[in-house]
């Protein structure tokens, strides 16, 4: 069975105060027009398929649209909800829905909905588990320990009772503990959020939403497509792209992508004001993409924004890097060092590495590590 694996669409949001609808509604024409080609069976989204839990009406317009051409296509719909979305508005109607193939699973209430697809190697039973705090599970699971995700995620799994057998997919909106983040995601402090990737084993392929950077987990049976837009700079630099997936008799798992083309890329560039401002400079560039500039100019510029719009009119940020700026991020950045205790800076540098905060235990090891360190040094 061949189906697509999408995620974080985020309809309706704006980035730097630029709406994004119209660069949304060309990503989703191409995403289409991919599907055309490839024929798959059915079309996963995990999760964020707006903004806002109220998202503008355009968006919703948007998103019906795209769902009603798969179906119309005879491709079948799944979809979950993620933590910017409303379950209950995004569910309006799934019972209804569901009869033209369209699968939006609802809220969580104790149990993960599943579809089964059939193809020539029998069926396919696609999880929908949509984005779970432990509060929500925990009246559902009165016996069990939810006091983080990972332990609420796990009892979710467990009560599906899986046949181990048979061809599994699941479709999660979760953060999986030590996988890079980017600044267009919600982060949530603490590691109580994080669930380790061997709690997908039993599953022949996850397909993951809620971080944007599309990254395939070690066992190569796991993966975050990824957002199919760019929606923040420190995503610049990557490939955004269509996820297919194609499973054929149990154990048989093939996943490439399809590069996706926005109608405005993101850009950052960097050098002093009228080296940007010189034909010779940007000749070649696409001056109607989105930019981030950084001018390199010792003094600021007056009104460079407004007079650097009149090449590039959508320009997101600009920032300045000269001996000023760096004379200030130094002090800062020591300033802000020489306030904390090793244990602190060890655990900040820890949670950037892993996407959790040292445990208890952790932390008492650490410290004694410490104390042992400075002991020598003395």
């Amino acid at each position: 069975m061949k189906f697509l694996h999408l995620s974080d669409l985020h309809l309706g949001k704006r980035v730097n105060e630029f709406s994004m609808l119209e660069d949304q509604e060309h990503i989703l024409e191409e995403i289409l027009a991919a599907a055309a080609a490839e024929r798959p069976q059915a079309v996963l989204i995990a999760g964020d398929i707006y903004d806002k839990p109220v998202p503008p009406a355009e968006a919703v317009r948007l998103f019906d649209s795209f769902i009603c051409r798969l179906s119309e296509a005879g491709i079948a719909a799944l979809v979950i909800s993620g933590n910017h979305d409303s379950p209950e508005r995004l569910s309006f109607g799934s019972r209804v829905m569901a009869r033209g193939g369209i699968y939006i699973a609802q809220a969580f209430q104790g149990t993960v909905q599943c579809v089964a697809l059939e193809d020539e190697y029998g069926p396919v039973n696609f999880y929908l588990l949509p984005f779970v705090k432990p509060a929500m599970a925990k009246p559902f699971f009165p016996e069990e320990v939810c006091g983080d995700t990972q332990s609420t995620v796990e009892t979710i799994l467990r009560d599906i009772h899986l046949d181990e057998g048979g061809r599994n997919v699941l479709t999660a909106h979760l953060f999986v503990t030590g996988c890079p983040r980017c600044d267009s995601e919600d982060v949530v402090v603490g590691g109580a959020e994080g669930v380790p990737a061997e709690i997908f084993n039993a599953f022949d392929y996850t397909a993951l939403g809620h971080l944007h950077g599309p990254q395939t987990l070690p066992d190569g049976k796991a993966r975050y497509c990824g957002t199919p837009l760019k929606y923040s700079f420190s995503e610049s630099c990557q490939q955004k792209s269509l996820t297919v997936v194609e499973l054929r008799e149990k154990g048989s798992l093939t996943v490439r992508t399809l590069p996706l083309t926005p109608k405005r890329d993101l850009r950052e560039i960097c050098g002093g004001y009228n080296e940007i401002a010189s034909k010779k400079f940007y000749d070649g560039l696409d001056t109607g993409d989105y930019f981030h500039i950084t001018l390199t100019d010792e003094e600021d510029v007056f009104d460079a924004v407004a007079r650097l719009r009149s090449i590039y009119p959508r320009i997101m940020r600009l920032d300045y890097d000269n001996s000023r700026t760096r004379s200030q991020t130094d002090v800062f950045t020591a300033a802000r060092a020489e306030s904390r205790t090793p244990l602190e800076l060890f655990d900040e540098l820890y949670f950037k590495q892993n996407g959790a905060e040292l445990t208890e235990e952790q932390k008492r090891i650490v410290s004694s590590h410490i104390e042992d360190i400075w002991e020598d040094a003395q």
